[in-house]
């Protein structure tokens, strides 16, 4: 079950596309804090990830900028999300949930321990740490970045 809105998002510490750590911390230090939209996806390279993170792409103004920081994270490794990045053109951080396997996905109850991957789970996390606003589909159902939007506005 993924974690409600009102508590304190899990901290977490995932390697990016470019081996870079990078920490839910890392966005809450005074005078620079962003509110964070954390995005769970299950696999790189299949249709309908790659449409949801081409779409966040194409509006990435409105999800990267001074006061928002977007985050995708999969189980897959670094080494795939690079070529991902690259192929797709991403320019914002795609990070690995790959090793200990699941580990942030599990934290914020999106794992399916079936299938061995993350759902569709998006978290907006306000700059003091706390999920302000969450939707989770399944596998195969795209969420609408218009939701990520209206929830982004209400802050």
């Amino acid at each position: 079950m993924a974690i409600e809105v009102g508590t304190k998002a899990p901290e977490f510490e995932l390697k990016d596309n470019h081996g870079r750590t990078v920490r839910l911390s890392d966005f809450s230090a005074p005078g620079d804090a962003k509110n964070v939209v954390l995005l769970f996806y299950p696999f790189a390279f299949t249709g309908v990830c790659t449409g949801e993170l081409c779409a966040l792409r194409d509006e990435l103004p409105k999800f990267v900028n001074d006061d928002v920081q977007l985050l995708a994270v999969s189980n897959d490794s670094i080494h795939t999300l690079r070529v991902f990045a690259e192929q797709e053109g991403f320019e914002y951080p795609l990070l690995s949930d790959f090793w200990p396997h699941g580990e942030v996905s599990r934290a914020y109850g999106v794992f399916d321990e079936a299938k061995g991957c993350a759902v569709r789970g998006t978290f907006i996390i306000d700059k003091e740490g706390v999920v302000r606003w969450s939707v989770v589909n399944g596998l195969p159902d795209a969420r609408d970045l218009n939701e990520y939007i209206k929830a982004l506005d209400a802050l």
